[in-house]
């Protein structure tokens, strides 16, 4: 604002009142500005932080290992206070020793054909004084060669067989000849071998009908992606009744897992689908119950979820995705969702420096290493050392966010890393209430894995039926593979099974198979 000198009064109060006000609408503006510039630098800084993320995600190392213990810390001293310094202090410097890698003997049940490579005859004589050489031992090695699978045709020849007396005497005679064996789909060329095949190669290896249908044809078979289809989708009807007999042991257990994943299926109504997982036990062979069970829909709302736990109580391991806690189950939060956050944190920095992020990744590597150490043990063992151990780690853990909450910026990494934590805290420490829960949900997250790669290779489903035929033949390879089965030939025989006994689905359950 301008003054004109000739304006302006003559009375001196007026003029101090005048300049007075001058002055505060000076520092209002002022503040004013300084408060945009504090908004710009929180939204420069918000948005540097992401693309640094986006470079670190594209370019540097995927692993969320914590970083050595032998590593030396050298941030400034006012990002560390005396607590968190004490706190990275009590890291454990117990390096694992590497271990060196030994090639293991080739399986014993495996054919073998000896092929004894030797000299000529005429150097079989002693190079000195001619004498005939004797000998003194052998050399062997083994190599594996690759016999590529052939097809055959298995042709049923039923003898028909009638009276020859009553067609002498003109007498009508009954033909008879035995029953068609049951074949899981009827008058159909595909055993349950072929079967099992086509879907180990498709729910397994991720091999789509397409390049299935080039590799038949490679042998001289010519069958048409069209057919496998149609069979995938007759195989899926016929292992539903062992899905669904799956799923009532799952929801028997008194913990599980859950996750989701979107899914493309070209005749939806929504342009997205998900494919949901629930599992129990661990994916590799013990004692547990493993299952892993998919289930399509053309939906990610928490009714999918309602649906299928069917008012299920027990313990529920999952991410934060809130349509989980309209269910009945008891959630646990994952820590390994909770770690991710700092993990992200802590790459928008560089690599020589640490702070605060440290802090919280050194308690959760401390509870981590602690359920390592418990690993095999009782329930009942896991329990009390979880209660002696881990629940102050995770005491002090929390108090921790709690205290830093309002240091840092909320919309900042750490700061949403923090906020993140903390709503999921009271979920995530339910962990300690029973020894037969885990520390996180890695378990849905490894079994949603085989389903994602499979994906990137089929890309889509063409139709809702088609995902639906794949979440069932997926739960049953996936289910067989973390019982240690061989899953071509627990699928094989579930087919031939269902077609021969199909009320009869214990001697099925994968516990209950005969190994051979």
């Amino acid at each position: 604002m301008k003054f004109n000198a000739n304006s302006l009064p003559n009375d001196p109060e007026q003029l101090k009142q005048m300049l007075l006000e001058l002055q505060q609408r000076m520092g209002d503006e002022l503040a004013q500005k300084d408060n945009e510039l504090v908004e710009k630098d929180l939204a420069y800084q918000a948005l540097l932080e992401r693309y640094n993320l986006k470079l670190a995600n594209e370019y540097g190392k995927k692993s969320e290992k914590m970083p050595g213990a032998d590593e030396v810390f050298n941030e400034v001293e006012l990002v560390l206070d005396e607590q968190d310094k004490k706190l990275l202090a009590e890291t454990n410097s117990d390096a694992p020793t590497k271990i060196k890698p030994k090639r293991k003997p080739l399986p014993q049940a495996l054919p073998r054909k000896e092929v004894v490579v030797d000299i000529d005859e005429s150097d079989k004589v002693c190079d000195c004084c001619q004498s005939p050489l004797h000998k003194m031992g052998e050399s062997s090695s083994e190599a594996l060669e690759f016999v590529p699978a052939h097809i055959k045709v298995i042709r049923t020849i039923r003898p028909k067989y009638t009276c020859r007396q009553c067609e002498c005497n003109g007498i009508e005679s009954v033909v008879k000849t035995a029953l068609m064996p049951a074949t899981p789909i009827p008058k159909s060329i595909a055993t349950a071998s072929l079967l099992s095949q086509i879907i180990s190669c498709k729910y397994q290896f991720g091999l789509p009908l397409n390049r299935q249908e080039t590799l038949f044809s490679d042998i001289g078979l010519e069958l048409s992606r069209q057919t496998m289809s149609s069979w995938m989708l007759r195989s899926a009807q016929l292992l539903e009744p062992l899905y669904m007999r799956l799923k009532e042991v799952l929801l028997a257990e008194p913990a599980i897992h859950a996750d989701e994943t979107p899914l493309k299926v070209i005749k939806a109504e929504k342009s997205t689908s998900y494919m949901w997982v629930y599992c129990c036990g661990s994916d590799r062979l013990s004692e547990k119950t493993n299952i892993v069970l998919y289930d399509y829909h053309n939906s990610r709302a928490a009714q999918c979820a309602i649906d299928f736990l069917d008012g299920y109580q027990g313990y529920m391991h999952v991410d934060g995705y809130k349509a989980y806690g309209l269910t009945e189950a008891k959630l646990i939060a994952c820590l390994a969702h909770i770690r991710r956050k700092f993990v992200d944190a802590k790459k928008i920095h560089a690599k020589a420096k640490t702070g605060k992020v440290d802090v919280v990744l050194n308690l959760i590597g401390k509870l981590y290493g602690l359920e390592q150490r418990i690993k095999g043990k009782s329930s009942e063992d896991k329990f009390n050392i979880r209660q002696s151990h881990a629940k102050p780690i995770v005491k002090e853990l929390h108090h921790w966010l709690i205290k830093h909450k309002d240091k840092i910026p909320p919309k900042s990494k750490l700061g949403e890393a923090i906020s993140y934590s903390l709503n999921q805290f009271d979920k995530f420490q339910r962990y300690l209430e029973d020894g037969r829960l885990s520390i996180d949900n890695n378990r849905a997250e490894r079994a949603i894995k085989p389903f994602v790669i499979g994906r990137k290779a089929w890309l889509f489903s063409n139709t809702c039926n088609g995902a639906h035929a794949s979440a069932i033949l997926y739960s049953i390879v996936e289910t067989a593979k973390a019982n240690g089965l061989v899953v071509h030939d627990y699928i094989s025989r579930c087919l031939q099974h269902v077609a021969e006994q199909p009320n009869n689905l214990e001697p099925l359950l994968p516990w209950n198979i005969e190994r051979g």
